[in-house]
C-alpha cells in the first residue's frame, strides 16, 4: 500500500467508528439476562420483591393463626379435651363420684364393651332395644320430613300462591317452638285418656296406650295375615333380640315420636329447599313447559336436579340428628323400652345406674356407627348426577 492510500483507510475508519457509537447510542441498550442462581435465603438471583412477598405471605399466616388461637384454644378445651376423656373412661369401672383419673379407677380394658356387645343380660338386651327402636325411627323419619319439606317449600314458592309470608310462618313456626311444650302436647294427645283415644273411642275403637306399647308396627299387620312368633326367627337373635324383634317394625310409642318429630323439623329443611328453589332461573321452568312437559316433569327432570345438593345435605343432617334424638325420649319417661333409643340409654347407665365407663361405651359405639352410616350414604348418595 502506498503512503497516498494510508490517510485514505484512516479517515474511513475513523468515520464507521463515529457511525458505530452513534448507532449505538440510537438504539436501546438490551442487557443480556442474568442467569439466576438457586432459589433459596441468601441467592443472588432472587429478586427483592419475592422476599417481600415471602415475608408479607408468612406474616399474613402467623396473624391468620394468631386471630383463630382463641377458638383453637375454646375447642380444645370444651370439645376434644372432654371426648379423650370420656374415651379414656370407656376402657375403666368409674362411677361418677371420684375423680376419673385417681387411682381408685380401674382400668378394664374392653370390658365394657363386651358387655355391650356379647355377653349376655340386660345391659345388651336394652342396648339391642335402644339401636332396633332408633335404626327405625331413622328409617321413617328421614325420608318422611325431607318429602314434607320438599314439599312445602315447593308450595310455597308457587309464583301464583297469595300470602306467602303467612305459609312460610306457619310452616316453619314448630320448627322454632319448645320441643319440651311440643312433647308435653303429645304426650297429653297420646297417652291412654287422650284426645286420640277419645276420638277413636267415639267410633267404637279401643285406643291402645300409644307412648308405652312396645308392640311393633309391622307384627300388628303379620298377625292381622296370620304370622305369628315364626320359630325360625324366634329361635335365633342378635343383641339380645331375636330376629322377630328386629323385623318387628317400630314400637307404637315410636311412631308417636315419629310423628312428632317429622311435624317440628319438617320448617327448618323447608327453609333449605326454598333457598335452593329460589337460585333456579324461571327462564328453565318457562322453557320445559314451552317444550310441553307437564308440572311433575319440570319438578322431575328440571327442579329436582338442580335442588339436588340440598337435597343431599337435608339427607345428611336429618341421618345425623335422629341418631341423637335424646330430649323427646327423656320426658316421655324414664325405663321405657317402647322408646328408648342410645343416646338416652348411654344418660340412664351413666347417671342413674352409676356406671359411667359403659355410658362411654354406648356413645363411642353410637359415634363408630354414626360415622360408618354416614360414609355409607355418602357413598350412594352423590351431589353431582355424572357421578
Amino acid at each position: 500500500m502506498s503512503l497516498k492510500d494510508k490517510p485514505v483507510a484512516g479517515t474511513l475508519d475513523a468515520s464507521a467508528s463515529s457511525a458505530g457509537r452513534a448507532q449505538a447510542a440510537a438504539s436501546p441498550q438490551v442487557r443480556s439476562p442474568r442467569r439466576r442462581g438457586p432459589q433459596g435465603k441468601g441467592a443472588k438471583g432472587t429478586p427483592p420483591r419475592q422476599t417481600g412477598t415471602g415475608r408479607l405471605r408468612r406474616g399474613e399466616h402467623l396473624f391468620g393463626w394468631l386471630f383463630v388461637s382463641p377458638a383453637l384454644a375454646v375447642l380444645l378445651l370444651f370439645l376434644f379435651v372432654p371426648i379423650l376423656l370420656a374415651l379414656y373412661i370407656s376402657f375403666t369401672n368409674w362411677s361418677g363420684l371420684t375423680n376419673p383419673l385417681s387411682s381408685s379407677v380401674k382400668w378394664v380394658g374392653l370390658a365394657n364393651y363386651k358387655t355391650l356387645l356379647s355377653e349376655p343380660g340386660l345391659y345388651r338386651q336394652d342396648f339391642g332395644t335402644a339401636i332396633r327402636n332408633n335404626l327405625y325411627f331413622v328409617l321413617f323419619t328421614v325420608p318422611l320430613q325431607t318429602g314434607l319439606a320438599l314439599l312445602l317449600a315447593v308450595v310455597v314458592n308457587n309464583k301464583f300462591l297469595r300470602a306467602k309470608g303467612f305459609f312460610r310462618t306457619v310452616a316453619y313456626f314448630p320448627s322454632v317452638t319448645s320441643s319440651i311444650a311440643i312433647t308435653v302436647v303429645f304426650m297429653f294427645l297420646f297417652q291412654g285418656t287422650g284426645v286420640v283415644n277419645t276420638i277413636l273411642g267415639a267410633f267404637g275403637v279401643q285406643g291402645p296406650n300409644w307412648l308405652y306399647d312396645t308392640r311393633g308396627l309391622f307384627t300388628l299387620i303379620y298377625n292381622a295375615f296370620g304370622v305369628n312368633n315364626p320359630s325360625v326367627l324366634v329361635n335365633h337373635g342378635f343383641l339380645g333380640l331375636n330376629l322377630w324383634g328386629w323385623v318387628a317394625g317400630p314400637s307404637l310409642g315410636m311412631c308417636v315420636v315419629i310423628i312428632m318429630l317429622v311435624w317440628t323439623t319438617s320448617g327448618t329443611f323447608m327453609l333449605f329447599f326454598l333457598a335452593a328453589l329460589q337460585q333456579i332461573s324461571e327462564d328453565l321452568d318457562e322453557a320445559s313447559e314451552i317444550d310441553g312437559a307437564t308440572p311433575w316433569q319440570r319438578f322431575r327432570r328440571v327442579t329436582l336436579p338442580l335442588v339436588r345438593p340440598t337435597l343431599v345435605l337435608v339427607l345428611v343432617l336429618g341421618f345425623i340428628s335422629t341418631w341423637q334424638v335424646f330430649d323427646q325420649i327423656f320426658l316421655i319417661g324414664p325405663l321405657n323400652p317402647a322408646t328408648i333409643t342410645p343416646a338416652y340409654f348411654s344418660y340412664q347407665i351413666s347417671f342413674q345406674d352409676s356406671n359411667f365407663g359403659a355410658g362411654a361405651a354406648v356413645a363411642f359405639l353410637l359415634f363408630c356407627l354414626i360415622v360408618f352410616l354416614t360414609v355409607l350414604q355418602r357413598k350412594f348418595i352423590k351431589e353431582d348426577l355424572t357421578q
